[in-house]
């Protein structure tokens, strides 16, 4: 019985490398296959890394907190996280639960998580928590973005000052120049009223705007800073990074972006790929979280 089990373990495992089914694959920007271990490698050279994820992907989440895990030992603790997931208000209860003074559940009945927090990113704080790394909540609130959709940008111009501290300096630029933002007014149709269109899309920007603040205001000079957000707030070198480029050029930043085969081999998708530094490629119907 004992060695049946070996010799249909065996002729499972040569059935999965005839298909030749991975679970990803990352890429250059040239469309070149690259390896983890050097991906993290040129990653360390970085000040800024932007690691796209689909918010529901499992492997995507594993795969920020492997790297997460190889680049804290590749840049021996120098090392900042920050994560759209969090939003600035709710930096003090982060802060409670790194330094301990909080548990799980006063964490989570006294902050904004968002559902998927136990599965998801759980473990990339409580990395930073056993390493004594800061987590930086770097979104804004998003009582003001639901606000600029419904009533425009110049409506923040009237919160209170405590208010607009959770917020990008005012006034923030908002164009059809940053990559992304056209594909929002696309989306939105033809027959969208203009001022409606700019709103949503000012919506984005107030997020995008914020998360690059919290970022400069916290970088520090020879650590890297990871950031994890949704691919679109930073696909294309767009979105957070555009608005980064605006303030400091001169920051060597880098972009992780993510997209889904179909084809078991994972190569670089035909249609609607446009790689940025580094590109994951992730199968179509990998497990979801939600």
């Amino acid at each position: 019985m004992k060695n049946t089990f070996i010799i249909l373990l065996l002729l499972g495992f040569s059935v999965l490398k005839a298909q030749n089914i991975k679970p990803y694959q990352f890429y250059d920007k040239k469309g070149k296959e690259i390896k983890t271990e050097k991906l993290v490698k040129e990653l360390a050279d970085y000040d800024i890394v932007f690691f796209g994820e689909n918010h529901n992907s499992s492997i995507n989440h594993w795969l920020q907190l492997k790297i997460t895990e190889a680049l804290f030992a590749k840049k021996k603790g120098q090392l900042i996280l920050g994560a759209e997931m969090f939003e600035r208000d709710n930096q003090s209860q982060l802060d409670n639960y790194l330094s301990g003074k909080f548990d799980a559940k006063t964490l989570k009945d006294s902050a904004r998580l968002w559902n998927n927090f136990a599965t998801d990113y759980q473990p990339l704080v409580d990395f930073a928590k056993d390493k004594k790394l800061k987590f930086i909540a770097t979104n804004v609130p998003r009582r003001y973005a639901s606000q600029t959709a419904k009533e425009g940008l110049e409506s923040l111009n009237k919160l209170g000052q405590k208010d607009k501290s959770y917020i990008a300096q005012l006034p923030i630029k908002v164009t059809l120049d940053t990559p992304g933002y056209p594909e929002m007014k696309k989306m939105m149709g033809d027959h969208a009223e203009g001022t409606k269109v700019m709103n949503f899309i000012s919506a984005q920007a107030i997020k995008d705007a914020t998360m690059a603040e919290s970022i400069l205001k916290n970088f520090e000079a020879g650590k890297t800073f990871i950031h994890y957000n949704g691919n679109f707030h930073s696909k294309e070198f767009g979105g957070i990074y555009w608005y980064i480029k605006q303030k400091n050029p001169n920051l060597k930043m880098a972009v992780i972006s993510v997209f889904e085969s179909e084809n078991s081999d994972l190569k670089v998708p035909e249609k609607d790929y446009i790689p940025t530094d580094f590109n994951l490629i992730i199968p179509a119907d990998m497990t979801k979280t939600y």
